[in-house]
């Protein structure tokens, strides 16, 4: 599908801008994978693919516990969408292939 691989993603956040990488896997409409940052690796929950678009959670611990729901589009070898974090407020992300 149009999501597998491994992408290096960008986020814009209230607390500048923060990078990670996250390798997935889809399965019919499922989605799943393994998202890392600063060190630390989390498996993704809730994944979901349609078409062209994916979503999917993770729980982060810092800088305080949440989780955040990611909701992107793939064009190609480009993703960018929107980063949600419940109460603290959502932003975009942009990422590649690579």
């Amino acid at each position: 599908m149009a999501v597998d691989g491994t992408w290096n993603i960008t986020m814009q956040t209230p607390m500048g801008e923060r990078s990670s990488s996250i390798t997935l896997a889809s399965d019919g409409g499922a989605l799943t994978g393994t998202q890392a940052a600063e060190g630390n690796s989390t498996e993704i929950f809730d994944g979901a693919v349609a078409g062209d678009e994916a979503s999917w959670k993770i729980k982060i611990d810092n800088p305080m516990p949440l989780t955040l729901e990611f909701k992107g589009n793939v064009e190609g070898d480009t993703i960018n969408g929107t980063v949600s974090a419940g109460f603290v407020g959502s932003w975009p992300f942009s990422g590649s292939r690579g």
